[in-house]
């Protein structure tokens, strides 16, 4: 049996759903001068992030693509 879904889903790409998200929520409001303050500011985010919080991310895949399955392929809106 083959699943018909999107070539591309931010439902399904960890990237999406779980990194940039955070990434997001933490550069909100953040203001800076220059690259180099954003780079600073990037590598600070990645270096603070544990083992943990990326394995989140792999683990709950399985629970998402039973979503996206449950929803007819619909996207997934976050609470």
């Amino acid at each position: 049996i083959t699943i018909p879904h999107p070539p591309y889903s931010p439902d399904l790409a960890p990237t999406d759903y779980h990194l940039f998200r955070s990434l997001s929520n933490d550069l909100r409001d953040k203001r800076f001068d220059d690259e180099s303050d954003v780079k600073t500011e990037l590598v600070k985010f990645f270096d603070e992030k544990s083992q943990d919080f990326y394995g989140r991310g792999i683990m709950s895949l399985p629970e998402r693509w039973q979503q996206v399955i449950d929803s007819n392929g619909k996207y997934i809106s976050e609470n």
